[in-house]
């Protein structure tokens, strides 16, 4: 199945009412480092493409990234790392956010019951506590609703150190996008927000992968 890259995967569920921070992607390290500058520092800078996964674990993310100078340092050295197979790259800049508490959310299609949206908690909780809830598309915002009250972790959803609460009608807006992104594109195979970072209460996408299904022509080519 193939997989849309960073930016795009971004801009198809945005379209929907996803929040994403404004990034750019550029072509080259004085694209990315006059980026750098008029979006303000520290940014995250990321290679950018169809082809490319683990984007971490090749190097290919770079955070907290403090002046042009090392931006456009940065973004040299992983435009150098790209591959023949990741195909078309670009660097991603987007501004720096960080916040206490991570949700994960996505789009996730079930054998028995057929597209489905997931809302869970993220960050280094998300594999010891397991704590994910799921209903299946389409969702009206009652249905998202539940889903954060499904979660057992409720604590993390009121004020937590020094942050505010969590506003649930911005999560609920993020659920309500991934259904809407879902409905309105059959192809859509999966959707994966991860991680969803809390900034000041609300929820942002800072990396997305959005996965559709490959058409076949009516010869079956």
């Amino acid at each position: 199945m193939p997989t849309l890259s960073e930016a795009e995967s971004k801009a198809v569920l945005a379209a929907h009412g996803v929040p994403i921070l404004p990034e750019r992607v550029v072509a080259t390290a004085d694209e990315a480092a006059d980026a750098g500058t008029d979006m303000g520092f520290p940014v995250v800078a990321k290679l950018n493409g169809d082809a490319i996964a683990h984007k971490t674990e090749r190097g290919l993310v770079r955070l907290g990234l403090a002046d042009a100078d090392a931006l456009r340092a940065a973004a040299a050295a992983m435009l150098a790392m790209a591959t023949p197979e990741d195909g078309a790259v670009g660097v991603l800049v987007a501004p720096m956010v960080s916040g206490n508490r991570e949700l994960i959310a996505g789009l996730a299609h079930d054998e028995q019951f057929g597209m489905t949206v997931m809302l869970g908690v993220g960050g280094i909780l998300a594999e010891a506590v397991a704590d994910v809830t799921f209903r299946m598309v389409p969702i009206q915002r009652v249905d998202a609703a539940e889903m954060i009250d499904d979660l057992s972790t409720q604590k993390l959803f009121g004020p937590f150190r020094g942050e505010p609460a969590i506003d649930r009608e911005a999560v609920i807006d993020v659920l309500v996008g991934l259904s809407a992104a879902a409905v309105a594109d059959p192809s859509l195979v999966s959707a994966d927000l991860n991680p969803l970072i809390v900034v000041d209460g609300r929820p942002v996408a800072v990396d997305a992968l959005v996965e559709r299904r490959v058409e076949r022509s009516e010869g079956g080519v």
